[in-house]
């Protein structure tokens, strides 16, 4: 590999990181638009090991914001990325995937959390792996699409 190669493959794995943690990001803090531009117009999201559904984003970010609505609390922590690069002749594609593990620790909306002062610890936590795929467009490396791999749930009463 040369050192452009080299180069190359760094940054895109860098905007890969950066595409992977904006979407974490938008989902925590119910930026629609915002998830919405991390996908290519024909991106797609499979929620469906999770309890969801399956869709073109549009569809998604729709869903997305009427069911977090449950939750007043939420934060993904995305880690254990493992990023490949396709290969094309030596160097670096335009497309990736991207395999990464989450944990999601939310606090389910009542009347304890609703109004601010009441606790914030996690009532409800789920983890599992996500499947990305992503492909260099000309406005940078965007979601072709997102698969949810739900593995556990922890589900705790509600405080009064």
């Amino acid at each position: 590999m040369t050192q452009r190669a080299e180069h190359s493959t760094l940054m895109d794995r860098l905007a890969l990181d950066d595409l992977i943690t904006g979407y974490a990001i938008a989902v925590d803090d119910g930026d629609w638009p915002g998830y919405l531009a991390l996908f290519t117009p024909d991106g797609r999201a499979d929620y469906r090991s999770a309890g969801g559904i399956e869709g073109g984003a549009e569809e998604m970010a729709a869903w997305l914001a009427e069911m977090l609505q449950h939750f007043a609390i939420r934060q993904h922590l995305i880690l254990n990325r493992r990023v490949t690069l396709a290969r094309r002749d030596g160097a670096p594609g335009d497309t990736a995937t991207v395999q990464a593990d989450y944990l999601n620790p939310m606090r389910l909306a009542g009347p304890a959390s609703d109004d601010g002062g009441g606790p914030t610890a996690p009532n409800y936590t789920c983890a599992g792996r996500y499947e990305f795929a992503a492909r260099r467009t000309t406005d940078g490396w965007r979601l072709t699409g997102v698969v949810v791999h739900e593995k556990w749930r922890q589900v705790q009463p509600l405080d009064d």
